[in-house]
């Protein structure tokens, strides 16, 4: 069990830079069992959906509100690792706004346009920017196969207008060309298991996957319990979310791996 928890260094590095990188936030089972579970998760297949990227490719994603019970997926959105270090960044307790599967395949796989998630959170009656996520690799990610690219710094922006790129929701792209001349481009190379920790408001993109090799990432997406939204929309309002020992992922995911399997 990969045992983490958030330095002052890295709260310092969230702050100027929108965000931290954790190499080995899951650990080598913990990780597996995730990759086994959501390439073998029929439900996960089914309920995919493909955005266009408008740069000719498509990317396919699976995003959900709720928490299954008993599922790899919940022990990892409640683990006391990420939890902790959320409600330390956010100042607040934070509550599972949703999560995501990101399946970037080989040769196939889309690009993300820039964009800033508050960007089109702002619309969902979040009031503040006070929302953060933590990316995980399933697979290695690597600039050939479409790795999270971020302006660092560029959280200090505040909400830059987005509109329709493709399918998708993207920043101002004449605020992104003159943001890319003042922040530093970062490709955010990770193994599996490693991790992104990031503020709604960090500018981030990635490319089509043109490798022979899969990026599929997990993401999951919280909301401080003072920004719980005004009006209803697409993600939910302030609820509980209850907490879970980080060996739980582990437990969890033995069992739902051995359901699958049979």
């Amino acid at each position: 069990m990969s045992c983490f928890s958030i330095s002052a260094a890295q709260i310092d590095q969230f702050e100027e830079d929108g965000f931290f990188i954790v190499p080995n936030l899951l650990d080598t089972e913990e990780v597996a069992l995730l990759s086994q579970i959501a390439r073998a998760d029929r439900e996960l297949t089914l309920k995919k959906a493909t955005r266009a990227d408008g740069e000719g490719g498509a990317i396919d994603l699976v995003v959900e509100n709720e928490l299954p019970d008993d599922s790899i997926y919940s022990a990892i959105v409640r683990s006391e690792r990420i939890v902790n270090a959320m409600e330390t960044l956010l100042l607040d307790e934070v509550y599972h706004y949703h999560h995501k599967m990101i399946l970037k395949e080989p040769r196939v796989g889309g690009a993300w346009a820039w964009h800033q998630d508050y960007g089109y959170w702002y619309n969902n009656g979040c009031l503040f920017p006070h929302l953060a996520s933590c990316m995980i690799a399933l697979d290695k990610a690597t600039r050939e196969n479409g790795c999270l690219q971020v302006l660092r710094g560029s959280q200090h922006l505040g909400r830059i207008d987005h509109g329709k790129t493709g399918d998708q929701t993207g920043a101002d792209l004449e605020r992104v060309t003159a943001a890319l001349e003042r922040f530093e481009l970062v490709h955010c190379e990770l193994d599996p298991g490693s991790a992104i920790f990031f503020d709604c408001n960090l500018l981030h993109r990635s490319d089509q996957n043109k490798s022979d090799h899969p990026r599929w990432a997990f993401i999951c997406c919280y909301n401080a319990k003072h920004n719980d939204p005004y009006k209803d929309s697409r993600h939910p309002r302030y609820s509980l979310l209850e907490r879970w020992d980080d060996a739980r992922v582990v437990e969890v995911g033995r069992r739902q791996l051995a359901a699958l399997q049979k």
